[in-house]
């Protein structure tokens, strides 16, 4: 592990490098007790991270996986969007786990807040894209497109502003008032601004005391504090640099991190690729390498391809190493981190897709391992063929395989 330490320096991020679900929280969670601030940039509880540890799991959709680390600072930044019953409904369930994370939270005053009614012109929006087109995104209709629309529009509530409405029901009353009467004339959407408004009053009563200047994380990098990035869905959901528009409504690239939290390009030191080692998607789009039937089947079941925050069954389908390449270049990643070997322990044969055009993907087909590798530790001793299959990556990518999961525990990772 110092070894690794000492290459990724003090500031990593931690990026998807497919369509998200690839398991970041990992590699978080594992990274988390050597840094001093677990920072999250850009999203909002449309993500989800199950991180296991001890035979319990713990499911996290705004909170960084690496909450879990006592005396760690956990930061949320201006590019997230929040939705404040969900962030004070995780913050309890951990406080019954017997982990209090309020007084080491932190959340920027830029961060933009999502209303239940977000989720209501979520719903609208893609009933009507489908009615027109006969086709739809796939949103998780957890209100993330809806806030960041209003963000872009210049009409979106952050929580800063909670300073000058919070401790005034009238005040937020009116503020609410005109929300309501915009979504009701765009969308037809009712907006119960009691309840909003008790919504607010209440994240008011808890939070009042973490939101914090933006500049704040620029104060901890001044302070040589070391800084854990943990990226939200994956690159090729990029909202400028994925497969448009099938894609989410926030910038999920190393570059957009830095933009959402508010640090500099060059702070990065070091930026992790996390990519399985088959490939998932979740709604609507391209998916050259999938596979259905009795295979993408097998691959569902044994990888639990689910969503943490649906619960959708997956997509499941092949590596596809020219999305690597393009996502290593894009985040300029230093380290893969490959997930989920051992969900390819039963495969006589292992296609991996080398190259894509006009929307086919052509295979390299890999002799598999047939052999388990659960629980391995050390890269020494995985069946040689799983070797062949990780160097097959480095080769293809020109980048070096740090960490392969070899199981959903904590502890069930080969750190090289």
């Amino acid at each position: 592990m110092q070894q690794l330490l000492e290459s990724l320096g003090p500031v990593t991020a931690v990026i998807g490098a497919q369509w998200g679900d690839e398991g970041k929280g990992k590699a978080i969670d594992l990274l988390a007790e050597h840094f001093d601030v677990i920072a999250r940039a850009c999203g909002g509880a449309n993500a989800g991270h199950t991180i296991v540890v001890q035979g319990k799991k713990h499911v996290f959709h705004l909170l960084p996986a690496g909450s879990l680390h006592e005396n760690k600072t956990v930061f949320l930044g201006s590019g997230m969007v929040i939705h404040l019953p969900t962030l004070l409904e995780e913050i309890e369930t951990l406080r019954q786990a017997g982990v209090d994370i309020v007084p080491r939270l932190r959340l920027s005053e830029g961060a933009h807040i999502v209303f239940d009614y977000h989720k209501d012109i979520d719903g609208v929006t893609e009933e009507r894209r489908a009615k027109a087109t006969g086709g739809k995104i796939g949103t998780t209709k957890r209100g993330i497109g809806p806030a960041y629309t209003d963000k872009a529009a210049r009409t979106g509530m952050r929580l800063g502003d909670l300073k000058s409405f919070g401790a005034s029901s009238a005040a937020l009353r009116k503020e609410l008032g005109w929300r309501a009467k915009l979504a009701n004339a765009q969308f037809g959407v009712f907006i119960d601004t009691k309840k909003e408004e008790q919504h607010l009053l209440q994240a008011w009563e808890l939070l009042r005391d973490r939101i914090v200047p933006m500049r704040t994380i620029l104060d901890d990098l001044d302070k040589k504090k070391r800084i854990l990035i943990e990226g939200a869905q994956a690159t090729l959901l990029d909202l400028d640099h994925g497969t448009y528009p099938f894609v989410t409504s926030s910038f999920t690239t190393a570059a957009g991190a830095m933009q959402g939290l508010g640090l500099p390009p060059r702070a990065l030191t070091s930026c992790i690729g996390v990519a399985k080692a088959y490939c998932t998607r979740v709604g609507e789009g391209i998916f050259p390498t999938e596979v259905e039937g009795e295979t993408g089947d097998r691959l569902r079941e044994r990888g639990g391809e689910y969503g943490a925050t649906t619960g959708r069954p997956r997509r499941c389908g092949w590596l596809a190493l020219d999305d690597l390449d393009y996502a290593a270049r894009l985040n300029g990643c230093t380290h893969w981190n490959i997930t989920k070997l051992d969900v390819l322990d039963e495969e006589a044969e292992i296609p991996v897709g080398v190259a894509t055009e006009n929307g086919k993907a052509t295979f390299e087909k890999l002799s598999g391992w047939k052999s388990p590798t659960r629980g391995m530790r050390d890269f020494a001793t995985l069946p040689a063929k799983a070797q062949e299959f990780i160097r097959f990556i480095e080769g293809r990518t020109k980048v070096p395989v740090a960490l392969i999961g070899t199981g959903p525990g904590r502890e069930e990772m080969i750190i090289r």
